[in-house]
C-alpha cells in the first residue's frame, strides 16, 4: 500500500515545486525562446512579461522554416507584429538580405534593437510604429515573406491579410498565426490559398500563397 507523505513540520510552509527553467513564475509562457537554425542557432531571445505577447512555439517555428526551405538567402521579409523578434531574427539567421521588424511597444522595440546590435545583424531594421500602417505602405510585391502574428485578441487579422496579400511577391509566402483556421473561401476572396497548415494547441499556423 502506498504510504502518504508526512505533514510539513510545524511552522514551515509546504515546499512549492521548483519553477521550470526558462519559464516565468506563475506563467505558462517561456521566459526565453531560442533560434532554431542558421548563423545564430541556439541564440536565446528574452520574452518580456507583456500582456498579449505570445512568442511562436519552437515546434511551430521549426515546422514553418522547414516549409520555407531552411535557406532564405536573398529573401526580403517583414515581421509586422515583431514582439520578441523570433520570426525575424530566425529569417536573418538563415540568410535573408532584408528583415523589417515592426513593433509599437517601446520596451519591445528597445529589446529588438539590443538583440540586433548584439548579433551585428546588418540585415535587420527595427521600426517603432503601427505595423499595419507600415505594411500598407510597402511596395506591391516587394516582400518574399510577410509574417503576421498579432495578439490573438487584437482584431487585426482581417485588416492585415489584404495588406499582406498586396505586399507579398507573386511567388512569396504569408505566414499567418491565428486563434482559428481560416476557411478556403475566406482566403480566395483575398486572392490567397493555403499552402500549408498546422494546429498546435491554440495556435493555427497558416502558410499562404497568392492565387496569381
Amino acid at each position: 500500500m502506498k504510504k502518504s507523505s508526512p505533514p510539513p513540520a510545524a511552522g514551515k510552509p509546504p515546499r512549492k515545486p521548483p519553477t521550470k527553467p526558462g519559464t516565468r513564475p506563475g506563467s505558462k509562457l517561456p521566459g526565453e525562446v531560442r533560434l532554431i537554425g542558421g548563423l545564430w542557432k541556439r541564440t536565446k531571445l528574452s520574452v518580456a512579461d507583456k500582456e498579449g505577447l505570445r512568442p511562436t512555439p519552437d515546434r511551430v517555428r521549426e515546422t514553418l522554416f522547414n516549409w520555407l526551405g531552411q535557406d532564405l538567402t536573398g529573401w526580403r521579409c517583414v515581421d509586422v507584429f515583431a514582439g520578441t523578434g523570433a520570426l525575424g531574427f530566425e529569417s536573418a539567421s538563415r540568410g535573408a538580405i532584408e528583415v523589417l521588424m515592426l513593433e509599437n511597444d517601446p520596451v519591445l522595440v528597445a529589446q529588438l534593437i539590443k538583440v540586433r546590435d548584439k548579433l551585428q545583424a546588418a540585415a535587420v531594421r527595427v521600426e517603432r510604429g503601427d505595423g499595419l500602417v507600415v505594411l500598407r505602405r510597402l511596395g506591391a510585391g516587394s516582400m518574399n515573406v510577410v509574417f503576421l502574428d498579432p495578439p490573438f485578441d487584437s482584431g487585426l487579422f482581417d485588416a492585415a491579410l489584404p495588406a499582406a496579400a498586396r505586399a507579398v511577391a507573386a511567388d512569396g509566402f504569408i505566414y499567418l498565426e491565428a486563434p482559428r483556421k481560416y476557411k478556403d473561401d475566406e482566403l480566395l476572396a483575398l486572392g490567397l490559398v493555403a499552402h500549408r497548415y498546422l494546429k498546435a494547441g491554440a495556435v493555427h499556423a497558416h502558410l499562404l500563397r497568392r492565387t496569381a
